[in-house]
């Protein structure tokens, strides 16, 4: 009888990978070394995931799950668009520049074509109602309509990444940077 698989090894192995890849990169860091990491076996490794590119698709949803604690957790339903987008900002903005290297191999996930489509579906999932909160500024002509809202999303993705990575070089400036970003952001698509 096989015995019962440990919640602790699995955590363990998820940030041994977490640092491995952001370290070497996700082709370059070895099973092996992301096994020594973790403190197991690394046959160990494949009890938990039959791959690695199954652990790259758990650590993918494990971090978009992180992710979206920090941008949704609070998330102010009954403020206006602004601050709804804002606590989403605000919430993205601290959680990247405090897991530098979880956002480091958010990134390359994300590029990397080793992503399963139910992988994907599940990371994008706890984001709807930001999504669904953009569709509806849309329709009620707060945002601009002619922008179509991957773009709305991307943009603030992109707008946000540029602001940690300033915030990470000057953390002195961080609260002007954070402000001053989202400022940017809400001026391209908010209608005038």
């Amino acid at each position: 009888m096989a015995r019962p698989k440990s919640e602790d090894k699995r955590n363990a192995i998820l940030d041994a990978a977490t640092r491995a890849f952001a370290e070497r990169g996700l082709t370059a860091a070895p099973t092996s070394e992301i096994s020594k990491q973790a403190g197991v076996a690394e046959g160990t490794l494949f009890t938990y995931f039959k791959t690695k590119d199954d652990l790259m698709n758990a650590l993918y949803r494990e971090i978009k799950l992180e992710l979206a604690d920090a941008m949704m957790s609070g998330f102010p339903r009954k403020k206006s668009v602004r601050t709804r987008l804002q606590h989403v900002w605000d919430g993205y903005v601290n959680w990247g520049v405090t897991n530098r290297e979880k956002r480091r191999v958010l990134a390359q996930l994300q590029v990397s074509g080793m992503l399963s489509k139910e992988s994907i579906e599940a990371g994008s999932a706890p984001f709807v109602e930001m999504q669904n909160t953009i569709r509806d500024a849309i329709e009620r002509h707060i945002l601009r309509a002619d922008l179509p809202i991957e773009l709305i999303s991307k943009t603030m993705a992109a707008l946000a990444e540029a602001t940690m990575d300033l915030i990470v070089l000057k953390p002195a400036m961080a609260n002007k940077y954070r402000h001053s970003g989202f400022e940017i952001y809400w001026a391209g698509i908010a209608r005038k």
